[in-house]
């Protein structure tokens, strides 16, 4: 009894010294979780990107480019338009439009991504997810109406509701020309522009002077209908689909591959429902689920696809086509499927990244293209269809296979 005394009390030592142990093991634990919480609370949500603007003169020049007519609509190089413009390019890559000063119209329109982002729905103050999907900005001088749900009847009207929107910028427009007010330089650039001070109209139209100059065209499909360029055999291929079976031409036409309408494909329906959609602008029961048809021009430089960002290849918008869209009450009837390969769909993709690239530029790992005169692929259009001349169609369109 007595030898086990000793023993005894060395381990009641042992558990008070791995008691302790723990319990300093615990409190160090709190301390760190306690200091994330405090961290995460002072460092407040995501923040959105701010890219830098990196635009060259050429980017911004809104020139008349091969497939988009002889003009740009709304495009002047007077002294006090280009100042405008001038003015507008500092304003769209400036915070100083936002509540926090943690967001600007390039953090959902980034020009390294087509002018918009790769996020399902971008980031927007404190950490907030936009409503929608970014579209991209290219060619919207060309638009007639804007915004998914065309609710902005002029670009000018479009550009500063994203400023107010509570979701994106959520800084009234007061505040916002009050800050740019408050600033020398701004007063300077707005005075320059014709404003005499800043306010709502002059901020708007700066900004869209600017996006008025942001062109693209000039792609291997424009120099082909041009008889003007070579496309290769799966881009051609591709190219007959989409004016053939695909009826991709329907909706995507006109100089911007936008009809500037509205349809419902489906996206978003659940359940057989659509979305409000148009609907929530004209009040129309026929608008259910109809949001406006975007631009193909640099889509491949923009998924996620759709204005819920729900596609997340153009494989997958093909095929989503291809299906007929998703079926509900209020379907566009122009939403017809129709039969499609792999190949098809390989075929639809290459032309829809023809769009997305310069005329001068080669397509990535492809072969050289055949002459606009060769054989035309094994799948491409039966002797019955159109000669391979770019003639025009009655509808305007030009066809050359």
């Amino acid at each position: 009894m007595t030898g086990s005394r000793p023993l005894a009390a060395r381990l009641r030592s042992r558990r008070v010294v791995v008691a302790l142990a723990l319990g300093s093991c615990v409190a160090l634990l709190g301390a760190s979780l306690r200091a994330a919480s405090q961290g995460a609370q002072e460092g407040g949500a995501a923040k959105p990107p701010l890219p830098r603007d990196t635009l060259t003169e050429a980017d911004v020049a809104g020139l008349p480019l091969l497939g988009l007519g002889d003009t740009v609509p709304g495009v002047e190089s007077t002294p006090l338009a280009l100042a405008r413009a001038a003015l507008g390019r500092r304003l769209f890559f400036d915070p100083i439009l936002s509540l926090d000063k943690t967001v600007s119209c390039a953090s959902c329109h980034d020009p390294q991504k087509g002018f918009a982002t790769n996020d399902v729905r971008p980031l927007g103050v404190g950490g907030q997810l936009c409503d929608r999907n970014s579209p991209p900005l290219f060619n919207r001088a060309f638009g007639t109406t804007h915004v998914w749900d065309g609710r902005a009847a002029t670009l000018e009207a479009q550009v500063v509701m994203p400023i107010e929107h509570p979701h994106e910028m959520a800084l009234p427009l007061a505040d916002a020309v009050a800050r740019l007010a408050a600033d020398a330089e701004y007063r300077a650039l707005f005075a320059a522009a014709g404003a005499p001070e800043p306010d709502v109209a002059s901020l708007s139209a700066a900004l869209a002077e600017f996006l008025r100059r942001l062109v693209v065209g000039d792609s291997p499909i424009d120099r082909f209908r041009a008889a003007k360029g070579k496309l290769t055999p799966q881009e051609r291929r591709g190219l007959w689909i989409f004016d053939s079976k695909g009826r991709c031409w329907k909706c995507h036409s006109g100089p911007n591959f936008s009809d500037e309408k509205f349809h419902n494909t489906g996206v978003g329906a659940k359940e057989g429902v659509p979305e409000a959609g148009r609907f929530a602008v004209t009040g129309d029961p026929t608008d259910r689920g109809a949001f406006k048809t975007p631009t193909l021009r640099m889509v491949a430089k923009t998924a996620p696809y759709m204005h819920d960002g729900s596609l997340a290849t153009l494989e997958e918008v093909v095929r989503f086509y291809a299906r007929g869209g998703n079926r509900n009450e209020q379907l566009d009837p122009r939403m017809e499927p129709f039969e499609i390969s792999d190949d098809d769909v390989a075929a639809l993709v290459a032309l829809l990244e023809a769009l997305s690239r310069r005329g001068d530029e080669a397509p990535a790992g492809a072969a050289e293209a055949d002459d606009a005169e060769s054989e035309p692929p094994s799948a491409a259009p039966p002797a019955t269809a159109p000669a391979p001349a770019a003639k025009p169609t009655k509808n305007g369109r030009r066809r050359a296979y």
